[in-house]
């Protein structure tokens, strides 16, 4: 793993996205356990929420697409610095939206 310190402020997905020059980095479907996220995602009359970060906005939407074909709620959160942040977790340190279960009613 890498420390904390060597961050630089940013959460991991910012890091690993800017090691990876030219790629097109979404992250998404990491908030929730893997066995929330094999059950369906169709919750009494809602949709399982999926959180979605970039700083490549052109690359959200086929993501968010993607989400939808698989019966979840796309949320996107803006930028990795920001939005990323909010489903981290490093150690015992968890963000607020980091293994939140939500349901969005239509």
């Amino acid at each position: 793993g890498v420390a904390v310190e060597e961050l630089g402020g940013l959460p991991s997905s910012a890091v690993i996205a800017r090691a990876f020059n030219g790629a097109k980095f979404v992250k998404g479907f990491n908030h929730l356990p893997a066995g929330q996220l094999a059950a369906d995602p169709q919750v009494e009359g809602g949709r399982r929420v999926i959180f979605l970060a970039s700083d490549d906005d052109n690359s959200v939407p086929p993501v968010a697409a993607l989400a939808e074909r698989l019966g979840f709620a796309p949320v996107p959160l803006g930028k990795l610095a920001e939005g990323g942040a909010l489903v981290q977790a490093r150690g015992q340190t968890w963000a607020p939206l980091i293994f939140q279960d939500l349901v969005k009613f239509n």
